[in-house]
């Protein structure tokens, strides 16, 4: 192989490594500023999609031990990677496609584990990795708040237990005296 073609091959390897997932697209029939467009879209949710040549991305991903994604590597393809949120980008590429209707999702790889175009899209259905940490932590907290409402009862009901007594023996009465 060439050293130009190898030192891609090479940084395409140090992309997927750093990437906890990896998205695979077909950019077909975008415009320059359609798919700048993308780009910064992918940039607010943490992510970069490059244009990558299949050959390399193909040999790429074997070098790494990623599973082989052969069959959807055919036209023009793009990558999608990022830092952190997988949920976040796909939902990029899903509401992209919806709206320009030239995109699509081809595959997708989640830490090593082969990704088909519909379990990206439910990737991209799934609230974000913020509102899933609020949900937990709301679940793991209602036990808690649970029992601070069962050991208050007692003491609540007995104020309104003692506020009835005084209510019925005319509490307006014994107060302004």
């Amino acid at each position: 192989m060439h050293p130009a073609k190898t030192t891609i091959v090479q940084d395409l390897q140090e992309k997927l490594n750093a990437s906890p997932f990896l998205l695979v697209a077909d950019y077909t029939g975008l415009k320059v500023s359609e798919f700048a467009q993308l780009r910064e879209r992918l940039a607010d949710a943490n992510a970069e999609c490059r244009v990558v040549k299949n050959t390399f991305l193909r040999r790429a991903a074997a070098d790494i031990g990623y599973p082989d994604l052969g069959e959807h590597l055919t036209g023009q393809t793009a990558i999608v990677v990022g830092d952190e949120d997988v949920c976040a980008a796909a939902k990029v590429l899903k509401t992209f496609a919806k709206d320009f209707k030239k995109t699509s999702v081809k595959a997708g790889i989640l830490d090593n584990a082969y990704l088909s175009a519909e379990q990206v899209i439910s990737l991209a259905d799934l609230p974000s990795k913020d509102i899933l940490r609020a949900q937990l932590l709301g679940l793991l907290l209602q036990p808690a708040t649970n029992l601070a409402r069962l050991l208050n009862e007692p003491a609540a009901s007995l104020a309104r237990v003692l506020q009835a007594k005084v209510d019925a023996q005319g509490g307006d009465q014994a107060e302004a005296a």
